[in-house]
């Protein structure tokens, strides 16, 4: 006997006993349960199958010669045969072809019944049902929803109290650190882009001691008086986020504190800035979004 045909039977054994023994000695075994046996069945089939293909395509390799005429063209030497398309590949593209124009019009049609998609249809409902019930909740009731949200998605990066982590996540109990104003100073800025579209340009301020005088003025709340005012002039940052940080709609966010509609525009868009990239929450909806928002804004009163 051939040494491949011998290897052959001697490996197609070895994995039949080892399918066997796995699944039998699972839990349950066989104990005549449908899904082992024709896992055993498949098994069987599988090794039986690619044993003999393996061997087929081996020994073909072993004894066959190529015959037909070379093709003209060639590439360092290395040519082609113009031999034609074997019958039995041609015969089994085609019926792959077939096959799977039939399992997407009537064996499985993509508009027929997936788990995906009634997921889909179930959270569409769910956050229909959600909205009906609270869209009209405000004051207290708004933050205490906001802070259940913030504790789900947001706690990770900010901490329990939203006072950040040094260096990855911003501390939201106060609007803005010195460090985030110079960055978006040096940088400029183009996050919120749903509600600030305009964005804000780079370089308004050059001079070093302008800038860290614009920071403090802006991190110290906006006081009277302060180093700060006139290079927040001279900046034209009045022009966008008024005299007072108080922002201006659909022009520069708030800066003097949060609000609800700052909040809204940094989850809906996300951020990136001196310490890093927020990323969006599109699977929050809309009265999650203003929910976060007013606890955040809470934080800071």
């Amino acid at each position: 006997m051939n040494k491949l045909y011998l290897w052959g039977i001697i490996i197609t054994v070895l994995m039949l006993v080892f399918t066997y023994m796995s699944v039998a000695g699972s839990e349950g075994g066989l104990n005549n349960d449908i899904v082992n046996i024709l896992a055993i069945t498949g098994a069987v089939a599988l090794v039986i199958i690619t044993v003999f293909v393996v061997i087929k395509y081996v020994r073909q390799m072993q004894v066959d010669s190529v015959t037909g005429d070379l093709a003209d063209e060639n590439w360092d030497g290395i040519g082609e045969y113009t031999n034609e398309v074997p019958t039995g590949w041609a015969v089994t593209f085609l019926l792959t072809m077939v096959w799977g124009m039939w399992y997407f019009t009537v064996g499985y049609p993509i508009n027929s019944y997936s788990q995906i998609g009634e997921y889909n249809e179930d959270t569409v409902a769910h956050n229909t049902k959600f909205e009906a019930q609270y869209k009209d909740i405000t004051g207290d009731r708004l933050i205490e929803m906001g802070e259940s949200v913030f504790l789900a998605e947001c706690k990770v990066c900010h901490g329990i109290n939203a006072d950040g982590i040094d260096g990855k996540a911003a501390n939201l109990n106060q609007r803005i650190e010195a460090v985030s104003v110079k960055y978006v100073i040096a940088n400029g800025a183009n996050n919120m882009k749903t509600d600030f579209p305009g964005g804000m340009p780079p370089m308004m301020l050059t001079d070093s001691a302008q800038i860290d005088a614009v920071a403090d003025y802006i991190v110290s709340g906006f006081p009277e008086g302060h180093a700060g005012v006139e290079a927040f002039l001279m900046g034209g940052c009045t022009g966008c986020h008024g005299e007072k940080g108080e922002g201006m709609p659909f022009v520069g966010p708030k800066l003097n504190g949060f609000d609800i509609a700052t909040v809204t525009s940094i989850l809906k868009d996300g951020k990136k800035g001196a310490i890093g990239t927020m990323p969006k929450f599109e699977r929050l909806n809309p009265k999650q979004i203003e929910a976060v928002g007013a606890y955040i804004t809470s934080l800071s009163k």
